[in-house]
């Protein structure tokens, strides 16, 4: 996977910014691209550990037949922004990983969805467990194993 650098080092976050940064963001947008390179971007809930993105969807749909065809991703987040017109700039800090998605099944899936739920719904860990259990066939669960995570600020 070839990758430019950050054009502007100068905005670059640390990796330790850039991963805080998805961990807690409260949701990214995840890109993809069909067999003929039609780009795709949708919203999604997620969950970032050690160098993985897991989010769920669907059994069936565009987001689920791109990543079928083509596993290559980028997922970005943005964090806070603020708007300075009087500068026609804007503060904000982001990150975007890049990788491969791949579809989790057994226990893999289903751990997955627990720390969706716990970063979701942390006060209804209980009735969520309930809700997964008799939901599991009914969403598939995605991996991204993330080979490149970057950030870039301006504060």
């Amino acid at each position: 996977m070839m990758q430019k650098a950050i054009r502007r080092k100068d905005r670059a976050s640390s990796d330790e910014e850039a991963r805080n940064l998805m961990t807690n963001c409260a949701y990214g947008v995840l890109a993809t691209a069909d067999l003929a390179a039609q780009p795709y971007a949708v919203p999604l809930s997620y969950v970032f550990r050690e160098h993985a993105i897991y989010f769920h969807c669907a059994n069936e749909g565009h987001k689920l037949d791109n990543l079928n065809a083509n596993p290559a991703v980028s997922f970005c987040v943005v964090g806070q922004t603020r708007v300075l017109p009087d500068m026609f700039s804007t503060e904000y800090e982001s990150a975007i990983a890049f990788g491969s998605a791949h579809k989790v099944e057994g226990s893999e899936k289903e751990e997955a969805l627990l720390l969706i739920l716990e970063k979701y719904a942390p006060g209804f860990i209980t009735q969520g467990k309930q809700y997964l259990a008799a939901r599991l066939e009914q969403v598939t669960v995605f991996r991204i194993d993330v080979q490149r995570l970057s950030g870039k600020a301006r504060r």
